[in-house]
């Protein structure tokens, strides 16, 4: 492996053969890391080696990608990302961004020694916390937040519509945006500037910052196999957007948006039943709506297309002890800035929301 020694390189009090050592991983291991990644059950699309070049390009944060091996390769993975600024402070996720991530290990003693190994990163970095979103509980000592939930859906076979899962209320939301002429495409980069008008509205209207296009521009490229683009048009004019990802035999909506001004047609409806329709026809078996807090707003828009929770733990190591993080909008401390923001032109917002949302998990 051409990878630098470890971060933390130790050895397990074990027999000599399976020792195991924890080291960080370098570009040119980025085959056997996603050979690893590709094998382990628990991996998400986010663990693949590419998101580190998409964060590094985008952002430009410093990450730390750590593997666990013995003498018959690896045994254990985790990719960090270091988050540091005045205005939120300093700090590592896996990952940030996106909604999930984490280490992955063949056995609890891997597990152990990549846990290890982050503490002691993090403590000589100097980091508050370190933030790991896991889809398991991974029998971790650190403390977890459990109000997070992803919301699964379980598809019907190829061919079939999708009208065979869905309750009667639900569809006949979706005939009245027909009825007005909603139309959906799909595509990839092609659709990108429509996906962005809608997108960046929409989150300033959240009172969130947006992204730079930049961002969604690098993840179609770097996974032009994998992604694609759903757009609802209303009278020629794109009304509600997506960035779909897709992950074995599973369609995630990480990036969904519809004009608030429009919703009362039931344009997001008629975005939804169209990609899950797309979904199924392509042959995958489950739509992943994203993650939710729950009995929240988003978690209840999910429930009603049938979905089901899968609990997410997300694993903290506190540095100076004290209360998990609560780094997002529902946060009472930043409600005056997400009324403010609500306010801004959608020129300035799009112009200083990227120089913000880069330094947010």
């Amino acid at each position: 492996m051409a990878a630098s020694r470890s971060v933390a390189a130790f050895e397990l009090a074990a027999a000599p053969e399976s020792a195991l050592r924890v080291e960080r991983v370098e570009d040119a291991a980025a085959a056997e890391w996603d050979a690893y990644v590709s094998a382990h059950a628990e991996a998400s699309a986010y663990h693949s080696y590419a998101w580190r070049a998409v964060i590094r390009k985008v952002f430009g944060h410093e990450t730390h990608y750590l593997c666990v091996r013995d003498q018959d390769g690896l045994q254990g993975v985790l990719p960090l990302v270091r988050l540091k600024s005045a205005l939120f402070g300093d700090f590592m996720v896996s990952l940030p961004y996106f909604n999930y991530g984490g280490l992955l290990a063949t056995h609890a003693r891997a597990r152990a020694a990549l846990l290890q190994s982050t503490a002691d990163l993090a403590r000589s970095l100097g980091v508050s916390h370190v933030e790991l979103r896991h889809r398991s509980d991974q029998q971790s000592q650190w403390p977890a937040r459990t109000d997070k939930v992803a919301m699964l859906l379980n598809l019907p076979a190829a061919g079939e519509s999708i009208d065979k899962i869905l309750p009667s209320k639900l569809r006949s939301q979706v005939k009245r945006p027909v009825r007005e002429g909603a139309q959906c495409v799909f595509g990839s980069l092609d659709l990108l500037d429509e996906f962005y008008a809608v997108f960046a509205e929409n989150m300033r209207d959240l009172g969130t910052p947006v992204y730079a296009k930049s961002f969604f521009r690098t993840i179609l490229q770097t996974f032009p196999e994998r992604t694609w683009i759903a757009i609802v048009r209303l009278h020629n004019a794109p009304v509600a957007a997506a960035l779909l990802l897709d992950h074995r035999d599973t369609v995630e909506i990480p990036w969904a948006s519809s004009l608030q001004r429009v919703n009362k047609l039931g344009v997001n409806m008629f975005l939804y039943w169209n990609v899950l329709q797309r979904a199924a026809s392509r042959g995958c078996r489950v739509f992943d709506f994203g993650r939710s807090t729950l009995d929240g707003g988003t978690f209840r828009f999910k429930r009603q297309w049938g979905a089901q929770p899968l609990q997410l733990h997300w694993h903290y190591w506190l540095a100076a002890g004290g209360d998990l993080p609560r780094m997002n909008p529902d946060n009472p401390k930043y409600r005056l800035a997400v009324a403010a923001w609500r306010k801004l032109p959608l020129a300035a917002a799009n112009w200083l929301g990227p120089h913000i949302v880069g330094k947010l998990p």
